[in-house]
């Protein structure tokens, strides 16, 4: 009887999950990515002064480590149980596999090749998103005028960047194809949530999988890379370090995956490319970097190519 319970319980809260799914972004979820995009824009900044007392791959392994923390309280005083056998151990340290090699790619990437090459490369992981939920989602079918939207906004990144883009050396050669490496690892990561029992799961234990794996590798990755760790963190670098794992960590990405159970893959994918936007506009206002002209043009171009993708597909009988 009590299995009868249970079995029930399941099919109803798989029911609920189910209407919570949505086609198209409602303006609450569309102002939540846009937020979602500053503060990763914000966080290419603070990486940049972390690493003045942290180095690369070890900073990212602590703030997994930190924000681990942050969502294990969370979960316990919500009484949510992250441990409860629900079939989705494999797939979550799969996820969390994806999650820590992405991560490891991007922050070593960056030591061989430029910011602007790597964001450039990184930003080809929605394209990837959208194709591949095309063919494997069902109910994720992209249309003609989405392709496009994403076309026109990965044009706007390239715009935003093209005073970094020349011919590569060997060494940036070397990063650009880790960071593109990265784009497969994330887009691969979006793919195995929304297709399989992890869509079923809560947010929190999703992003649980991700933090605890990520949180294991990276230091140990750091260590076999001979990097020189913690080596003056003064109180901005740890602070750029408080603000990666309580803002990006653990607040954003929890967000994050919360709408990635519940909204079409492609269309969250179009807005991520607001980041590498946004990350220019920081550096520019924190950092005193150069700006080219051509930002406002790139603006508008993925500006465009969001419309093109979020735009509500023609009745059936028009």
């Amino acid at each position: 009887m009590a299995v009868d319970r249970r079995a029930a319980a399941a099919i109803i809260m798989t029911a609920i999950a189910m209407t919570e799914r949505r086609a198209e972004l409602d303006g609450a979820a569309s102002a939540t990515l846009v937020l979602l995009c500053l503060l990763w824009g914000l966080q290419q900044v603070a990486i940049k002064v972390a690493m003045t007392g942290f180095s690369p791959v070890l900073q990212g392994g602590l703030r997994s480590l930190g924000a681990l923390a942050l969502l294990w309280a969370w979960a316990a005083l919500r009484g949510m149980r992250l441990f409860e056998r629900d079939g989705t151990l494999g797939l979550g340290l799969l996820a969390g596999l994806l999650f820590a090699g992405e991560f490891l790619l991007v922050y070593t990437g960056l030591s061989y090749t430029t910011v602007s090459r790597s964001i450039l490369f990184l930003y080809t992981a929605p394209f990837l998103v959208s194709v591949g939920a095309h063919l494997l989602l069902p109910g994720e079918r992209m249309r003609g005028v989405q392709a496009a939207g994403l076309v026109c906004a990965f044009v706007g990144v390239a715009v935003a960047f093209a005073d970094g883009l020349r011919l590569p050396t060997n060494r940036e050669m070397i990063g650009d194809l880790m960071v593109l490496a990265a784009a497969v690892l994330w887009a691969a990561t979006t793919l195995v949530i929304k297709g399989s029992k992890l869509v079923r799961a809560s947010s929190t234990k999703v992003l649980f999988y991700q933090l605890a794996v990520s949180g294991a590798v990276m230091p140990v990755a750091s260590l076999l890379m001979g990097e020189a760790g913690v080596t003056a963190p003064g109180p901005l670098a740890l602070a750029c370090l408080a603000f990666q794992i309580v803002v990006v960590a653990f607040a954003s990405y929890l967000a994050w995956f919360w709408l990635v159970a519940r909204y079409p893959a492609a269309r969250l994918s179009a807005f991520t490319f607001l980041t590498p936007l946004f990350g220019v506009l920081s550096g520019a206002l924190l950092l005193g970097e150069r700006v080219s002209a051509s930002l406002a043009a790139a603006m508008l171009l993925v500006c465009a190519g969001i419309w093109l993708v979020n735009r509500r597909a023609p009745a059936a009988g028009a």
